[in-house]
């Protein structure tokens, strides 16, 4: 598996899915859409700011609230390579992976990583790697077959891929 390397958008805790992609937009179901609109309830100018590749820091609970898979299609087709929280809602966190979207739990990380800081991922490791700090810090690395997953893209054509 690959590492994610991008600029930091950071937010804090409870970030919910409706905040991500809120449910006006849910009458479509095209990733490119969804990610017009990803985060706009909470961060006006996230769209026009991110780039391919970026990454997304939050700390506790992030993607509660309700169980749609828009909120990871709408962060992934915003362009993130990857999030950072210290938690993650149970739904949310299987939605990620089911999509192929990389998320990472690690709470220093999460608290001490800030906005617009240069991020490197390991996903192979769980190293996360603050390159404009120097600092380094230990996530917890996705089982081998979750890995898989997200390197098809997600768990459709992981399934897809096996048969």
């Amino acid at each position: 598996m690959k590492a994610a390397f991008g600029t930091v958008f950071k937010y804090g805790d409870n970030v919910d899915t409706d905040v991500i992609i809120p449910a006006r937009y849910l009458n479509s179901s095209d990733p490119k859409e969804l990610a017009e609109h990803c985060m706009e309830d909470i961060d006006k100018e996230f769209v026009s700011r991110v780039k391919d590749g970026d990454i997304l820091v939050a700390t506790k609970n992030f993607g509660c609230g309700s169980s749609r898979e828009h909120a990871p299609i709408a962060i992934k087709a915003a362009g993130i390579s990857c999030v950072i929280a210290e938690t993650f809602a149970r739904i949310f966190y299987r939605n990620a992976i089911n999509i192929g979207l990389p998320i990472i739990e690690c709470a220093q990380a999460a608290k001490e990583i800030a906005a617009g800081d240069e991020v490197e991922v390991d996903f192979d490791t769980g190293t996360i790697t603050d390159k404009t700090t120097g600092k380094s810090y230990q996530g917890q690395a996705f089982p081998e077959f979750m890995q898989k997953i997200i390197d098809c893209g997600g768990l459709v054509n992981y399934i897809v891929t096996r048969n």
